[in-house]
This record gives C-alpha cells, structure tokens and sequence, in this order.
C-alpha cells in the first residue's frame, strides 16, 4: 500500500509542508478555515483530543507517541474492531483515502439520534503512521460515508502537522495537547473579571485572538 502520507500529509514538523494559518495546540498544528470549527477537548480517562466540525459532521483527532521503526495502525486497528465487537456493533475493513481503513456501526449513546434506526451509527476510523508518531481520525455524521462533509474534513486531517518533540514518550501514549497561549490568557483574564462578568461581555476566549475566527 505504501506510505498513505508519502504524498501529502498529516506533516511532520520536521518536514516541508504547505504553509497554512494553523492554531498551535502543542502536538498538533490544526489548519484553520472560514467552513470548520476546532475545539480542544480534554476528557480526564481519554486524555485529550481535536475535534473539527463541519455543518453534521465532525473528526477527532488524536496523534500518539511511536517507535522509531514500527507502524501502530495494524494493531491499532485490530483493537479498535474488537472492542466495536464487544460494544453489540460491527465492523470492517475498507480501502479509503488514507489507505486501510475501519467502517464501524456502533451503538448510538443514549440521546444521539432517533432510537428508530435501531439504535447504531456509521463511523470510520483512520490511521496514519509517521516519523515516530501515529494519527487517528474518527469520522462521524455524514462524513463517515464519504461525500462533500467529508472531502473538507479530510483535507484539513491531512494539513495537520504533528510535533513529536524531542523528548521520549513511550509509544501509544497520547502527545500532549494544549491550549494555545492567547487563548489560555483570555481565559485567565475571564476568570479575574467573571463578577463583572455576569450579565453579557464577550465570555468566548476563542474569539479574541486572530487564531479563532
């Protein structure tokens, strides 16, 4: 199948790559547009990931740590289909844009869409194997069939440029992600003027800095 990145991208920050505006979340640089929305979710068992929406759809993002020579996605992908088995859902793998993929229909979480369908969703899985790091995307919504949603979210997966850092990380473990610092300030400044605050007042820290719009 050959190196789905070979072409062009996610990047490695150690590598040419388009120059695009992206938003600095620490291992991930995450090209910014007029149509997609980022939000930097921090879940305390999951650890932290980018979630990117267009109009019904949206991808997660998440980038780990990995060995020098050693592609995760092959058991990465493996993992993922047994505990979709686990989970009452069904999977299989596809050929799609960034190679081997995994279509998934998993149960719907309780009031995510009409209970009529059976109560199971399309996802799809993807993976891409870098210079010791791994990317998984998580398409749902519309997009996780394909289409124009899709063809959107997929570009901005692949103008992604992941930043390994120097530092050892065991593989699989999660590259940290943070908020940017503009973004970090204006939260400050909003907690320091929350009673003000109150009644109205620009209470969106992400759409101060330039980064946002």
């Amino acid at each position: 199948a050959g190196d789905p990145r070979a072409e062009d991208g996610p990047w490695d920050a150690e590598e040419p790559f388009p120059a695009f505006e992206r938003v600095d979340l620490g291992s991930l640089q995450v090209p910014i547009g007029p149509e997609h929305e980022i939000q930097l979710v921090m879940a305390e068992q999951h650890g932290a990931w980018v979630t990117i929406r267009y109009r019904e759809s949206e991808v997660q993002i998440q980038a780990f740590a990995a060995a020098r020579r050693g592609a995760l996605w092959d058991d990465v992908r493996a993992e993922i289909a047994a505990e979709v088995n686990t989970a009452g859902g069904r999977s299989q793998e596809t050929e799609g844009s960034f190679g081997i993929e995994l279509m998934a229909q998993v149960p719907t979480e309780p009031g995510q869409g009409p209970a009529e369908l059976g109560g199971m969703r399309l996802v799809r899985f993807v993976g891409v194997d870098g210079p010791r790091w791994f990317v998984r995307g998580l398409f749902s919504g519309p997009a996780a069939e394909g289409g124009d949603q899709a063809d959107l979210l997929e570009e901005v997966l692949r103008d992604v440029v992941v930043v390994r850092g120097e530092h050892p990380v065991p593989p699989r473990e999660i590259l940290e992600l943070r908020l940017p610092p503009e973004a970090r300030q204006a939260l400050e400044e909003q907690a320091a003027a929350e009673p003000q605050n109150r009644f109205g007042g620009d209470l969106n820290p992400f759409e101060r800095g330039p980064e946002f719009t």
